[in-house]
């Protein structure tokens, strides 16, 4: 038999059930849509200051870091840039890593491995893959369920325990019950890893998180992992944590020891972008209510969708095609919009995401409200 028989069935299979997926390269100009798709929530992605920034590390220390964060990948660029963090977010220490979804694998599979895993449905898929990895016994509790949470803690066996979260949910917009569930993991002496992959540069205080505009920074068993590819404009992850958590991870992290280390360039402009924060707090204010201007529009047209935390706002439309075909037509109207179908959803909760970004301005959000109308017409007809 054709070994790759198996293969082209499957793929067919699945464009069938319209859960196939195109890469679609995008052009300098974005082919001239109006992007609602991507993550850069605060517009800095093409901030001239972080450009600047990046030109500026490349010449200085070249294209790459050349190996490994423990052999040479390690610049006065990166030592920098994890201070900024760490102080930014009111952390004790934190480190960088290449990848925001290699961040979220070290922490919890270092940190969970052997032990109790604790994660919530509809974590983000680097928090799934880390719960395969850490070799412990994974209980899946409700989203959001708290209650599900500690009764899973209360039962263990294993000397150590890891409860994991997203901070600010990818595809839905709103926030975890992140201060229940701190304190039900301190309780039992559990660590809380919070992912604020959606949240740094968008949530609280000078976009500082959600740990931090709740209070929680200063509570040693939370570890926050973050990513510098959002609102920072540029590439990467981080874990924020005590000594402990950054000294192990640094001794026994394996996509951290094993990775060659983020990019002079990267590093350049997410430090440049985390000064930006610093001196214009506006910026996550305005990402907020551009999002929540979203929101009212998708209601007023009788669509779902939920009250936004940051600067997520999805569109429910249920059937894989519908979401599809509301996308094209986003596209045919002038607008990049997301696309979310199994497994990155629940079955029958296929959706258009829309992502807001601070420098919307008004006349964009004419163009969107247009597409959405069209978004409402699609549905009706679906």
């Amino acid at each position: 038999m054709n070994p790759l028989a198996g293969l082209r069935a499957a793929t067919a299979a699945r464009r069938a059930a319209g859960l196939g997926r195109t890469l679609r390269p995008r052009p300098p100009d974005d082919g001239g849509l109006l992007d609602l798709a991507s993550n850069d929530y605060l517009g800095l992605a093409r901030d001239p200051r972080l450009a600047e920034a990046a030109v500026e590390a490349v010449r200085a220390w070249g294209t790459g870091s050349t190996g490994s964060r423990l052999v040479t990948g390690s610049t006065l660029l990166h030592q920098e840039l994890e201070g900024k963090l760490a102080a930014f977010c009111g952390a004790a220490g934190a480190l960088v890593f290449s990848s925001g979804y290699l961040a979220n694998l070290a922490a919890v599979a270092t940190l969970g491995r052997g032990g109790l895993v604790v994660s919530g449905a509809g974590n983000h898929a680097s928090i799934v893959d880390a719960c395969r990895l850490a070799r412990a016994r994974v209980v899946v509790t409700p989203r959001a369920d708290v209650a599900a949470v500690e009764k899973a803690l209360a039962g263990r066996e294993e000397e150590r325990a890891v409860v994991v979260t997203d901070a600010l949910f990818s595809v839905e917009g709103d926030l975890a019950p992140v201060a229940e569930l701190s304190e039900v993991a301190a309780r039992h002496a559990a660590l809380l890893v919070v992912d604020e992959a959606h949240s740094l540069g968008v949530v609280g205080e000078h976009g500082r998180g959600v740990v931090h505009s709740t209070g929680l920074f200063r509570e040693s068993h939370i570890v926050r992992t973050v990513t510098l590819s959002k609102a920072l404009g540029s590439q990467g992850g981080a874990v924020l944590g005590e000594p402990e958590v950054i000294e192990t991870l640094v001794d026994t992290g394996r996509s951290f020891i094993f990775d060659t280390g983020l990019a002079p360039a990267s590093v350049a402009a997410a430090s440049a972008a985390v000064d930006i924060l610093l001196h214009q707090p506006e910026l996550p204010r305005r990402a907020r209510l551009r999002a929540g201007e979203l929101a009212r529009a998708v209601r007023e047209l009788g669509l779902e969708t939920s009250e936004p935390a940051g600067a997520v706002v999805p569109v429910v439309l249920g059937a894989p095609g519908t979401a599809v075909l509301a996308a094209a037509t986003c596209a045919e109207l002038g607008v990049r919009v997301g696309c979310f179908r199994p497994p990155s959803v629940p079955d029958g909760r296929s959706c258009l995401r829309l992502t807001a970004r601070a420098n919307l301005s008004s006349d964009d959000l004419a163009v969107i409200r247009h597409a959405l109308t069209a978004v409402a017409e699609v549905k009706v007809r679906a």
